[in-house]
């Protein structure tokens, strides 16, 4: 692929989200929506939050709110260390506002309105984020407003869309595929506990086998980018006769690629795994869940060459486990200490913290250079994905397994059990928010506030 043809793609999404490149060879720093020769004054990138009418496949049209007229939004580049400006406007009839999800920035641009970010004014508003992108790696963007019981705001809407901070190692592969999981048309459970369900999944915006397959050619290493840009979901992905080397969790290198079966990721978790196509076919790279890829997650990858219907094959019994990819390096004790509990209250569904619920969970005091290590203690039947925002944190132990090297913004909690973390305040001093991932959850205070004395 000619740079021409790349500039003429790389903006759009097509199902497959594949941007060829030579291997060992920088990628392009430009798409339509990201301008590497931008004047002072022009933004490097331009997003308008509209409502829109999106086909998830023949015949089925989701109604929802997105970036650009496009579900995922235009895949942005960034360079790390480069300045950068995304103006952004508004032509919905609500308040916005735009969280970049894994940079190191300051609260006035990081996108959380608890953190004093600006939001974008409704129908016509416009609000320009300017910052300077750091750590390199697998990043996003994505609504970070309020849902409660509005099923058709935030996370569940197509308001998301996969940033790239690019550093100086361009990675040995050949084929370069993003891949976003979602799930649409929402609604409460009528029976059990108070919690959500989706009646269709998707990868790239199309339910499987509706969009364009991912193509690939025998011998090819393929990085696959994904992110779990779902509200409340987890999900397992597997490729059979294929296996993953995880290369990266979050968007950050880990100390032990490792190759798994499957790959895992909460909503707000990013996994970067090769694949080294070995295995001529027509394959579906899907949900584990049958009920998940049934409603549509899931993708077609396709082999030159190859002919027929795509095939699915159960995978192996397999544990995701954080730990795998770390190293058994001892830690050295922490500047400070704290235990941060999280149980449900007696309706089922309201969230604390220590005993209590955002807006009035207390907040979690650090001081600028200081690294300190947080006991994570989920009291609680559900599992949480925990996200802190502005900062990598370390894994140091999760359950009984102790661990190092691993950095992360969003973690896993499993029920019942225990993480711990190292934080380091290293991030531009400032609010920094804390809490889960899982939307309503969000929603029904389980929030904290970090803040830097």
């Amino acid at each position: 692929m000619t740079r021409r043809q790349w500039l003429a793609h790389a903006g759009v999404w097509a199902a497959s989200g594949a941007l060829l490149r030579g291997q060992h060879t920088a990628a392009p720093h430009a798409s339509p929506a990201v301008r590497p020769d931008a004047i002072e004054g022009r933004s490097d990138a331009t997003l308008r939050i509209a409502p829109l009418n999106f086909e998830i496949a023949p015949g089925r049209t989701v109604k929802t709110i997105a970036y650009n007229g496009q579900v995922p939004g235009p895949l942005l580049r960034a360079r790390k260390g480069r300045a950068f400006t995304v103006e952004v406007w508004n032509d919905s009839p609500d308040e916005d506002i735009v969280h970049w999800h894994g940079l190191h920035i300051p609260s006035e641009v990081d996108g959380a309105f608890e953190e004093g970010t600006p939001g974008v004014p409704p129908r016509g508003g416009r609000r320009r984020y300017a910052f300077t992108p750091d750590p390199a790696g697998t990043r996003w963007y994505h609504s970070h407003n309020h849902a409660g019981t509005d099923l058709r705001r935030s996370t569940y809407t197509g308001q998301f869309g996969m940033l790239i901070v690019e550093g100086d190692d361009a990675g040995a592969y050949d084929v370069e595929v993003p891949l976003m999981l979602h799930e649409w048309e929402p609604r409460f459970r009528s029976r059990g506990p108070r919690d959500v369900e989706f009646r269709y999944g998707s990868i790239n915006g199309k339910m499987l086998g509706a969009g364009e397959p991912v193509r690939v050619r025998a011998g090819q290493r393929v990085l696959f980018r994904i992110v779990n840009a779902s509200a409340t979901l987890e999900h397992q992905l597997f490729l059979a006769g294929h296996r993953f080397q995880v290369v990266a969790l979050d968007g950050n290198p880990v100390p032990a690629p490792a190759l798994v079966p499957v790959v895992a990721l909460a909503p707000g978790e990013r996994v970067d795994a090769l694949v080294t196509m070995t295995n001529p076919g027509i394959w579906v790279l899907g949900a584990v869940s049958n009920a998940q890829r049934e409603a549509g997650l899931g993708i077609v990858v396709e082999y030159a060459g190859q002919t027929g219907p795509p095939r699915w094959l159960p995978p192996p019994p397999f544990n995701w486990d954080y730990t795998v990819f770390g190293t058994s390096e001892a830690r050295t004790d922490p500047d400070g200490r704290l235990t941060l509990a999280f149980r449900a209250r007696e309706d089922g569904h309201h969230w604390t913290i220590n005993g209590k619920s955002w807006p009035d969970t207390d907040p979690i005091v650090v001081e600028a250079g200081k690294r300190y290590r947080w006991v994570l203690d989920n009291q609680s039947a559900d599992p949480h994905p925990l996200h802190l925002h502005r900062h990598t944190f370390e894994l140091v132990r999760v359950a009984d397994r102790p661990t190092s090297g691993v950095q992360k913004d969003v973690v896993v909690v499993p029920p019942w059990k225990q993480v711990e973390i190292d934080v380091l305040a290293s991030s531009p001093p400032g609010p920094t928010l804390f809490h889960c991932h899982q939307q309503f959850h969000m929603d029904m205070g389980f929030m904290a506030m970090m803040r830097y004395a």
